[in-house]
């Protein structure tokens, strides 16, 4: 990879996608850019190298933000990013990921669908000699990726848990707002759940997020009809969390604490609320994910050294330390 300053050209597959960034002291002002982005070609042949990216699902903000990090960071090199959303759909995704490969990709920034199924997909990219950098989400062969760069996400769920314990040193009954089929979501419930263990915290209820045919807002307000004491409510990421925040609403309710991972403005807002049940948040950086990401891309293409697995810090925000990320961007 050349390092030169040029111009990115993203090719998307969503007509239209809006994207914001963080505030200047923990990100730049160009994450702070709302940005449409619409399908294009590239303007000329002058580009030097073609990038793909490839996540579960661009409605989700936290992908969104880690695209527009990769794209800002790879302003330093002449190449165009190649970008697919695979809808939540594993075939989906690998349709998109020979598409990578028909196109002669120099390398792929791959967040898996699914941990497993994409085992095949990356076969055939080793095949075709094309470096991966897997994001997010772990595939489970490893081996056939060159790097990983994830979140600390068991870390996410044991802050959330010590305040909780700070807030509610007696114990209480909970709720868990979860997905089993996630990885990334399991182990931010799992770090949580070992931090309240033995702490007189009662889980009364979990719910699937993945599974539910009427969705968690649903759910929570009939769990609230059935039994009113719920102390606290866990959250494995933000969408939750906003469906649950709608519910304890509808319900007026605003004495059970609610905590989530992520740190979506929307969630933040919620948080700034004085009046909100949102209590905290195990916060993720989607954009020191994405500058850790083109880093490691250009020592890989260029022969030089890198870690093969990188943890980005996750850390706790709620209304003591907002004022320090801010409420109109990721940090």
């Amino acid at each position: 990879m050349k390092k030169k300053r040029f111009r990115i050209i993203l090719l998307a597959v969503l007509a239209v996608v809006f994207i914001s960034g963080c505030k200047q002291n923990v990100g730049t002002p160009e994450d702070n850019a709302v940005v449409e982005e619409q399908e294009e070609e590239p303007e000329d042949e002058t580009e030097e190298g073609l990038f793909g990216y490839s996540c579960p699902d661009l409605e989700n903000p936290f992908y969104q933000v880690l695209k527009d990090s990769i794209g800002t960071e790879l302003e330093e090199y002449e190449s165009a990013l190649l970008v697919r959303n695979a809808q939540q759909d594993a075939d989906v995704q690998a349709a998109q990921i020979q598409e990578m490969i028909d196109a002669e990709v120099d390398m792929v920034f791959l967040c898996p669908v699914d941990a497993e199924r994409i085992t095949e997909s990356l076969e055939a990219l080793a095949a075709a000699d094309i470096p991966v950098i897997n994001l997010d989400v772990r595939a489970e062969e490893a081996g056939l990726t060159d790097a990983f760069i994830g979140s600390d996400d068991e870390n996410a769920g044991r802050i959330c848990a010590q305040n909780l314990i700070e807030r509610k040193p007696d114990g209480g009954k909970l709720i868990l707002v979860e997905s089993p089929e996630n990885a990334t979501v399991n182990a931010r419930i799992t770090g949580f759940e070992e931090m309240i263990r033995n702490k007189g915290f009662e889980v009364t209820r979990r719910i699937n997020a993945g599974k539910t045919e009427s969705g968690v807002q649903a759910e929570i307000s009939s769990v609230l009809e059935e039994n009113s004491q719920t102390d606290a409510i866990m959250c494995g990421d933000d969408q939750m969390a906003l469906q649950v925040l709608q519910a304890l609403e509808a319900a007026g309710r605003n004495d059970i604490l609610v905590y989530s991972v992520g740190g979506s403005p929307d969630v933040k807002t919620a948080l700034a609320d004085p009046e909100s049940p949102m209590a905290g948040i195990g916060a993720q950086s989607p954009i020191n994910m994405g500058k850790m990401a083109v880093k490691t891309a250009a020592a890989i293409l260029d022969g030089g050294s890198y870690e093969k697995e990188i943890s980005v810090e996750t850390f706790f925000i709620n209304r003591d330390n907002l004022d320090m990320y801010g409420t109109d961007g990721w940090q």
